[in-house]
């Protein structure tokens, strides 16, 4: 199956900027925000959304990576900080790709467990074939594909780029 490129290196990065922009006015009277990354692509999508909102506002930013079995997320989902790291804060869920939903309400179900200020969620590409009624607050694009089409994103040095095949 043939690839083609959805998103290139300077289209990511402009991406990244506004959806920190986007972030930093949502949370512009916060003094922190945690950047929950799911595992692998949503952790390095969240570190790249850190390094934009640390250059452009004075929020503190708290990074967590979030584990989520993708295949049987009904199995214990951990977090690289412990509760009480964003108990009474505000929350972004970050991921690289929102195609069922199944990831990101299991991560939703997960911090909806503490007391939180605020929870956002933010995806670069928003696929709407959503089996659950989770919606992606800030994202970067959003593209109509076929059941059969995947959305694949990778991040490499000054390389990033993003497909669909």
């Amino acid at each position: 199956m043939s690839q083609n490129t959805i998103l290139n290196h300077q289209e990511i990065e402009h991406k990244i900027r506004r959806i920190a922009y986007q972030i930093y006015e949502t949370f512009v009277d916060e003094p922190e925000i945690v950047l929950a990354g799911i595992a692998s692509n949503g952790f390095v999508f969240a570190k790249k959304l850190a390094v934009e909102l640390e250059r452009i506002s004075t929020i503190k930013i708290s990074l967590c990576e979030v584990f989520i079995n993708k295949q049987n997320p009904n199995i214990l989902i951990t977090t690289s900080l412990s509760k009480e790291n964003y108990e009474n804060k505000g929350v972004v869920l970050v991921d690289d790709v929102l195609s069922s939903g199944t990831t990101l309400i299991y991560g939703v179900k997960h911090f909806l467990e503490v007391p939180l200020k605020k929870l956002k969620t933010a995806v670069l590409v928003d696929r709407n074939h959503k089996k659950y009624p989770v919606k992606a607050d800030f994202k970067g694009l959003s593209l109509s594909t076929s059941l059969l089409e995947h959305v694949q994103v990778v991040f490499e040095n000054n390389a990033d780029h993003a497909y669909l095949s």
